[in-house]
């Protein structure tokens, strides 16, 4: 087969291996995920980390990782990494050098490498401070000592810098943000479990049936709202005039738009108001102090208190985090820079202005979205009788999977869309040629 359809069957062949590795690389990233760290009792570590205050974080870790509660060789899984590139992002933001790095490919370059290095050094902390608590456990670690200790450190230190690796390759040679990928995975693997048990609740009565029906309704719908408020957008008008290129060629003016999204800080705003805000009770639980305690009783997910705490917080770092990646100045910079202008704004430092005020807006409804979405499964599953069900089908959970899902499925359809594009320039240019005429 010859021509343009044996080009595009080509073609799918390199789209086809690009999925079939990064089908591989998620199942070697599964399978480690289940493999124990030698020398650890996980029952008994499971059973503790079950009955104590610290659940919540191994709960929210072992859904964004790789099983942490469980003590796998990839327990800490890709988040290190994830903080690493955290910790550099909010840098971009305070820091001059860092910020003027991240507009320099090169210096992009360099900063990729020390989120690396940054990644090792706190994979190392994590890893050391994780088996330190695990031989402080009863029976976890028997007969720990600094050999074992040795051991565990550098297998989970080892298994987080493989899990680094293991993502920038699906980035590189598959399809999708691999770290991202990754993450989805571990969520939608532990999704499963928990629709399990609702269906055994439902026939052992524990959960009614229309219980059971409230909580699938609400997870289509939280599905179907996060869904439209990912891709929901506030469009700003951008006029580039007409310009004289030289020879006598004329560029017409175009109308174009700048996307703002309602969601622009992503995911980011409710991890960062659950690390916080399940810090109090973890403190209280090693500490035992009375105060602690009182404060954390007050704070219990769902009640008043924690609802209002954990709402407002998600609203601020919507704000925070906004203001963070997101930078009007130099968007209006480069809007200058082009000739472009937003129609009825002079450009420069009124076109910042100008988009700050739109951003400020649009990210309100964004951010009491957000909350609201990371509240109702916790309420609706405390009055329904099944908590197990925010862990898998919370906010943070489905914001993830359709954010990671949609961006895969858009990168498929670009890759498709370049590749017909270039057999078609190149059957066209074929064509050109056979008539092209010499004067």
């Amino acid at each position: 087969m010859t021509g343009p359809r044996a080009q595009a069957f080509s073609m799918d062949e390199e789209l086809k291996s690009k999925i079939l590795f990064t089908l591989f690389a998620i199942f070697i990233y599964r399978v480690g995920a289940h493999i124990a760290a030698p020398g650890v009792n996980v029952p008994a570590l499971a059973a503790f980390i079950s009955n104590s205050a610290a659940a919540g974080f191994f709960g929210l870790y072992d859904a964004l990782g790789g099983g942490l509660s469980r003590a796998t060789v990839f327990a800490l899984g890709i988040m290190p990494y994830i903080s690493a590139s955290i910790i550099f992002q909010l840098a971009g933001g305070m820091v001059p050098t860092v910020s003027k790095m991240q507009k320099d490919e090169e210096g992009r370059k360099k900063l990729t490498q020390w989120t690396r290095y940054m990644a090792v050094f706190i994979s190392v902390s994590q890893a050391y401070t994780f088996t330190l608590f695990t031989e402080s456990i009863p029976n976890a670690m028997p007969g720990a000592n600094p050999v074992s200790r040795m051991v565990m450190v550098t297998i989970l230190t080892s298994g987080a810098i493989f899990v680094m690796w293991l993502g920038e390759q699906i980035t590189e040679r598959g399809i999708g943000n691999g770290m991202s990928l990754l993450i989805t995975i571990s969520i939608l693997e532990a999704s499963w479990p928990t629709v399990v048990q609702l269906v055994q609740f439902i026939r052992d009565g524990v959960v009614s049936v229309p219980g059971g029906i409230v909580l699938l309704t609400t997870a289509l719908a939280s599905i179907a709202a996060v869904t439209g408020m990912t891709i929901a957008a506030r469009r700003i008008p951008i006029q580039i005039p007409r310009k004289v290129m030289g020879r006598g060629r004329v560029q017409e003016g175009q109308k174009t738009f700048i996307p703002i999204r309602l969601i622009t800080a992503g995911v980011m705003p409710i991890i960062f108001a659950q690390t916080i805000i399940i810090v109090p009770g973890t403190v209280a639980q090693f500490t035992k102090q009375p105060l602690l305690m009182e404060i954390s009783n007050a704070f219990t997910p769902g009640g008043f208190w924690y609802n209002i705490t954990f709402g407002g917080m998600i609203v601020l770092f919507s704000y925070f985090y906004t203001s963070i990646i997101f930078s009007s100045v130099d968007l209006s910079e480069n809007l200058k820079k082009q000739g472009a202008f937003v129609p009825g704004v002079r450009p420069g430092s009124a076109t910042a202005d100008y988009i700050d005020q739109v951003l400020a807006r649009v990210t309100l409804p964004g951010a009491l979205f957000l909350a609201f979405v990371a509240l109702a499964p916790i309420v609706i599953s405390q009055r329904v009788g099944f908590e197990s069900f925010q862990a898998s089908f919370g906010g943070t959970s489905i914001l993830i999977i359709v954010g990671v899902l949609l961006d895969t499925i858009s990168q498929v359809e670009q890759h498709r869309t370049l590749r017909k594009y270039d057999s078609f320039m190149k059957a066209g240019r074929v064509k050109f040629r056979g008539r092209q005429r010499f004067i």
